[in-house]
């Protein structure tokens, strides 16, 4: 592998970086929403429908709620996004240290035979 080339895969990786930490961002955001999105959506619940006073009859109200499983959607999304973007990081990865395990056994190959 050329110095260029090692330099591009390098520089993708300095770039999946950021990106994975963008989408590991959103996808932690978006987990963290949930919880309150279901707070909104049962006090929603109870303003909808005064019958709706007990706590697990609001819960079971918000979690079929139109808004809450389009937040789920967009989770699932997220955190599709996050691991496509840490294999394809960890990929990058490994194809340095491949580049870097053949030349460690090029260099000790030719000290064995004095190229």
């Amino acid at each position: 592998m050329s110095d260029e080339t090692l330099e591009n895969k390098l520089q993708n990786i300095r770039n999946k970086a950021a990106e994975f930490a963008k989408a590991k961002a959103n996808r932690v955001y978006l987990e963290e929403f949930r919880k309150s999105k279901i707070a909104i959506l049962m006090r929603e619940a109870e303003s909808a429908d005064p019958d709706l006073t007990a706590a697990n009859r609001q819960e079971a109200w918000a979690r079929r709620h139109p808004e809450y499983l389009e937040l789920l959607k967009g989770l699932m999304q997220a955190t599709e996004e996050e691991a496509r973007l840490h294999w394809e990081l960890r990929t990058a990865e490994w194809a340095v240290e491949i580049w870097r395990t053949k030349s460690a056994n090029k260099r000790a190959e030719r000290m064995r035979y004095g190229a």
